[in-house]
């Protein structure tokens, strides 16, 4: 884990290297993945000098389900 991780964030990233081995996920990058997940949340929620952006969703996407029916009819 990089230096500024919080303990919570540390945490987060021994539970899931634990899971992937006892799964038998990812044999032999456990701590890799672990590590990759729990930095892209890092970057997600800002807590990183570079922060991730998420994919817009398309407007299509976006409608209401009831907006979306009513289009079709």
């Amino acid at each position: 884990m990089p230096k500024g991780a919080s303990p919570k964030r540390e945490r987060e990233y021994r539970m899931l290297e634990r899971k992937f081995k006892q799964e038998g996920r990812y044999p032999g990058r456990e701590e890799e993945v672990a590590a990759r997940i729990v930095n892209k949340q890092r970057a997600v929620t800002g807590e990183t000098k570079y922060q991730h952006t998420a994919p817009k969703r398309s407007a299509s996407r976006r409608k209401s389900r009831s907006a979306r029916n009513s289009a079709r009819a």
